[in-house]
């Protein structure tokens, strides 16, 4: 496979994926063609990559930076703007789970910490839906303090040193 192809492809794939993870389409693929870049690569440019408008890309452009991977860069002399992608798969899973936790879990969790504390339920129907979702909550809050736990060791240098001393 030529190198434009398998480039290519990975963009398409990556953006297929996208759409499975909670963001769009274009956001992933601006996100694979910077990933897999070995330099920073210019707004103009990513439009003509992957054939979108501007506005198409500056909103995805903003979005990723706005998730934290993804980094406006800088180059002495020149008027355009530059970006590039976190590199170190480690970090950027850490702030993809930091991110979805704050836009999907912890919103879920609100709603159904509210919706299983009923007053009194009465009914079998009712006292049903409040252990269902009272057990969905313990569940769900039992998870994402288990995606805490693990962003909180990447961020944790004394913990890291100690995972590899133990290797």
């Amino acid at each position: 496979m030529e190198f434009k192809e398998a480039k290519n492809k990975f963009i398409q794939t990556w953006g297929a994926l996208g759409s499975q993870w909670g963001i769009n389409k274009t956001m992933a693929q601006i996100h694979a063609l910077l990933m897999v870049s070995n330099e920073a690569v210019s707004m103009e440019d990513i439009m003509e990559e992957l054939q979108i408008s501007r506005g198409n890309a500056s909103m995805n452009i903003r979005a990723l930076m706005d998730w934290g991977i993804v980094y406006k860069e800088f180059k002495a002399g020149e008027r355009r703007e530059y970006f590039t992608a976190e590199k170190d798969l480690d970090e950027l899973a850490v702030k993809i789970s930091r991110e979805r936790s704050k836009r999907e879990i912890k919103p879920a969790l609100k709603v159904l910490k509210e919706v299983s504390s009923l007053q009194q339920p009465q009914t079998e129907e009712e006292k049903h839906f409040v252990d269902q979702t009272s057990k969905l909550y313990d569940f769900v809050l039992k998870a994402d303090n288990v995606l805490d736990k693990i962003t909180e060791y990447k961020d944790n240098w004394l913990a890291q040193l100690f995972v590899k001393f133990m290797k």
